[in-house]
């Protein structure tokens, strides 16, 4: 019995999800289905660029694995191109990539960043480099990794305060 897929991380949806040949009747053609990691392999590989490494990082899934869903997709792709057939995007085992938001001190601009791609260097509206988490996820982090850490180290400053709290 086969393993049963991981979910792979997906930033965002297509907004298009269906693409065919102009001026031939939808059913007269032949469809190609792209499941969404997939498409979201062409996305990191092809648009933006990234290795495959990185590319399987951002999808939390192995580099060997990535090179095989890319590949299909590439497949795929060629197919629906050279013999004129639709191509729809669906299915797959994905989960959404979860995002940070940011907030612009300037312009009060606020826009979705996902996780793991850094902190943004400018405001995409203004381009004011005044930017800031926004108020409702700042809770999210507070006294997370810093106290987490030094509990698992066991470093005696950690363990004397934590003690006085007691």
């Amino acid at each position: 019995m086969a393993r049963p897929k991981c979910a792979r991380l997906v930033n965002e949806f297509p907004n298009t999800t269906f693409f065919k040949p102009r001026g031939i009747p939808l059913v007269e053609l032949e469809e190609i289905s792209l499941a969404f990691d997939e498409y979201e392999a062409l996305r990191l590989a092809d648009l933006e660029g990234l290795y495959q490494e990185d590319a399987a990082l951002r999808m939390n899934i192995s580099r060997p694995t990535f090179g095989r869903i890319i590949e299909s997709a590439h497949k795929k792709v060629a197919d629906a191109l050279i013999n004129g057939k639709a191509i729809k995007i669906e299915g797959g085992v994905v989960t959404m990539a979860q995002k940070r938001t940011f907030e612009c001190s300037d312009c009060e601009h606020s826009w979705e960043v996902p996780f793991g791609t850094g902190r943004p260097a400018a405001c995409p509206k203004c381009g004011s480099n005044n930017l800031h988490r926004a108020e409702s996820e700042r809770e999210l982090g507070r006294g997370g990794r810093g106290m987490g850490c030094r509990r698992r180290r066991g470093s005696a400053t950690a363990s004397a305060k934590e003690k006085e709290r007691e």
